[in-house]
């Protein structure tokens, strides 16, 4: 075979036969370094030259990434809103200076006014308010306990807020409203609508309408999805809960200083929450939804209420959301509560 090869090639002098030696085994060199270089490139990113110009780039990338992300018109506010708590006034003011503010406002409507969502709605959720850039900067609100979007693989969260009210007072209000609607949409016949029973008779007969069990809401709505922030009296719901408005959320406010609240909105979050001040105090949303008839519980109803676990836990929550507040307000002004706090850049070195 070997014989008849050569037969077939040209015949090539000595010369001719080094060229073609040379070629060969820079050929073979070349495409042994490629193969090498192939092999080696997973392991070049974690030593050597190439490893560290392959870091540095890939952080210079993701600098300009988060350089080029724009705070004011990517800002996305979730506002999940417990119930009986001033909420639709709050909500009504925002409806009514979204198209001057250049922003968009969703209701968040979960089937049979449920408050907790299934496990495929919530990543449908978390998806749908971080890719749907054409309704940002957006305030979304509903009936809603709090979701954490950090375990959805979220680079940039949106921003929480919320309103609390003293417990009893809630249930109260809740308690009348089931009976005789409001002013809101005086002609809706509710679900308790012809039942007469105040609430201290309710209290005294010890029907479930007025169980202090209806109470426990702010706690599994600033708690979460666990099942545990569902079951009253929770004591790992209310340290939970705790830890979610100050670690979760940027601003709680009390239903009983609703002003405050709106003006540090207004100060903080002005892309969005720009007038609502003035709003609030010129126009007639600063108390939109008033229960038709409501009487106050009397002071034999007070403390036998008070003397719940569930009222004691949930009034634990509303004292410790105040008094956060109090502290954010506070830390609003100088000590001289003259002049607003300022800060400033000095001392920057090297010049």
């Amino acid at each position: 075979m070997f014989k008849k090869l050569r037969k077939m090639l040209p015949v090539m002098r000595p010369g001719h036969w080094l060229v073609f030696a040379v070629i060969v085994v820079v050929t073979c060199y070349w495409l042994l370094e490629i193969r090498l270089e192939h092999a080696f490139k997973p392991l070049s990113k974690l030593t050597g030259n190439g490893g560290k110009e392959t870091e540095h780039s890939s952080l210079a990338r993701n600098i300009s990434t988060l350089d080029n992300f724009d705070y004011e018109d990517q800002l996305v506010v979730v506002y999940n809103r417990v119930p009986k708590t001033g909420s639709t006034s709050f909500v009504n003011i925002a409806y009514d200076l979204c198209k001057q503010n250049r922003y968009h406002v969703l209701h968040i409507n979960v089937t049979a006014n449920m408050h907790v969502l299934s496990l495929p709605n919530q990543i449908s959720f978390v998806r749908n308010v971080t890719r749907w850039h054409e309704m940002k900067p957006a305030l979304y609100h509903g009936h809603m306990a709090f979701l954490d979007f950090s375990k959805f693989q979220i680079a940039h969260k949106p921003i929480y807020i919320n309103l609390v009210r003293k417990p009893l007072d809630r249930l109260v209000s809740y308690y009348y409203f089931l009976r005789y609607g409001d002013n809101y949409r005086p002609n809706l016949v509710r679900k308790k609508a012809g039942n007469k029973i105040t609430f201290d008779e309710c209290v005294v007969q010890k029907q479930p309408d007025c169980d202090p069990r209806n109470m426990w809401l702010q706690i599994p709505f600033f708690c979460g999805h666990a099942a545990e922030c569902w079951e009253p009296g929770s004591d790992w719901a209310l340290k939970q809960a705790k830890q979610n408005l100050v670690n979760e959320y940027f601003l709680v406010g009390v239903t009983e200083q609703m002003y405050e609240f709106v003006d540090l909105l207004e100060r903080s979050l002005p892309r969005i929450f720009q007038g609502f001040r003035e709003h609030y105090q010129n126009s007639n949303k600063s108390h939109l939804r008033v229960t038709s008839s409501k009487l106050p519980p009397s002071e034999s109803t007070i403390q036998t209420i008070q003397r719940s676990k569930i009222w004691q836990m949930e009034n634990d929550l509303y004292e410790f959301a105040l008094e956060q507040f109090e502290f954010t307000k506070k830390k609003l002004m100088q000590p001289d509560n003259k002049h607003l706090q300022q800060f400033m850049y000095e001392k920057i070195r090297p010049k």
